[in-house]
């Protein structure tokens, strides 16, 4: 028999995972669609409905007690919608009552942004644990986060709350697909570190890998553009770490996603910029480390956030089967 039994969404612009998740952060079920992004919004649906057909077929679905589902955003909790930047057809959707009546119509629902579910899961079973002030980030594509704060999930009115790639650290920067001008994301993520050593010079190696995993290489190989590209990125994150750290005291950050895959590439000029950002007495001595739940983080997250009663347990360092998040 499995406690506290959940089903999870993890909604993306690539793809669409489901997951039964028990209480002690067990991955029971998978289900996994490709995401049809360029199609109508009815097709995507239809997907997202198929992943959970799989999970409803399973023995495990009568112990599931409630629905949790972690979408790109922008997100709307209160109303229950989404309008991915990454999926055009579904602007203002309402996912949550689509999924609701897809499992039956009796279970609760709960929405929140991908970067809030990645809080919820560092916090339940990732580097984050045991810490009451968190910030969770994610750095791929594009940049998001969560907080923790006062050991409960903060995800905001709408579900949006750590948002810290649309915080702007550059006054002068360049515009934003959001519409501000340079935010985090426009200069730490994945593409844009790539776009900014190739501009500057940097060619890529016999494997022709122009990404930012092929930046970070370079890097750690020692090519001096491609080291300036990820320094100017850790400058980023770290000036909006620490404005966050200044706004809500947070004492650790968490920093995952592709890029940070760089490991100390990212890692170590991002924690020398943070000394030069995070001055003042109450952020100085904050930490910041790397994501530890991975490629699940957003099934575990998903699924931590629709039970938000066990939130109340999770800020002290137990056994990890001994609460959920």
């Amino acid at each position: 028999m499995h406690s506290e039994l959940v089903a999870a969404l993890d909604i993306g612009g690539t793809k669409i995972a489901g997951a039964l998740v028990d209480g002690g952060g067990a991955v029971l079920v998978r289900a996994q669609r490709p995401t049809p992004a360029r199609e109508g919004g009815e097709t995507v649906a239809r997907a997202v409905e198929a992943v959970l057909a799989e999970l409803t077929a399973s023995p495990l679905w009568p112990g599931v007690r409630a629905i949790g589902i972690g979408s790109a955003g922008p997100v709307d909790a209160a109303a229950g919608t989404v309008s991915p930047v990454n999926v055009p057809a579904w602007r203002d959707f309402p996912l949550v009552d689509r999924v609701a009546r897809a499992a039956g119509g009796t279970l609760p629902v709960r929405l929140v942004g991908d970067g809030v579910a990645i809080a919820a899961a560092e916090h339940w079973l990732g580097a984050a644990r045991g810490h009451d002030n968190a910030l969770c980030m994610v750095v791929s594509t594009g940049v998001g986060g969560g907080l923790v704060l006062d050991g409960r999930l903060h995800p905001g009115p709408t579900g949006n709350a750590g948002h810290i790639g649309h915080i702007s650290v550059d006054l002068d920067g360049d515009l934003c697909p959001c519409g501000g001008r340079g935010c985090v994301e426009r200069i730490a993520s994945g593409p844009h570190i790539a776009r900014r050593a190739l501009d500057d010079g940097w060619r890529p190696g016999p494997d022709g890998d122009t990404t930012a995993a092929g930046v970070a290489a370079a890097a750690r190989a020692g090519d001096p553009v491609a080291v300036a590209s990820f320094e100017r990125a850790a400058r980023a994150l770290a000036a909006g770490i620490a404005a966050t750290a200044t706004l809500v005291e947070i004492d650790i950050a968490v920093v995952g996603g592709g890029v940070a895959g760089a490991g100390e590439v990212l890692f170590g000029p991002l924690r020398r910029s943070l000394r030069d950002y995070a001055t003042l007495s109450f952020v100085r001595d904050l930490t910041v480390a790397p994501a530890l739940t991975g490629a699940d983080a957003g099934l575990l997250g998903a699924a931590a956030a629709a039970v938000p009663d066990r939130w109340a347990r999770t800020h002290t360092p137990a056994s990890v089967g001994g609460h959920g998040g």
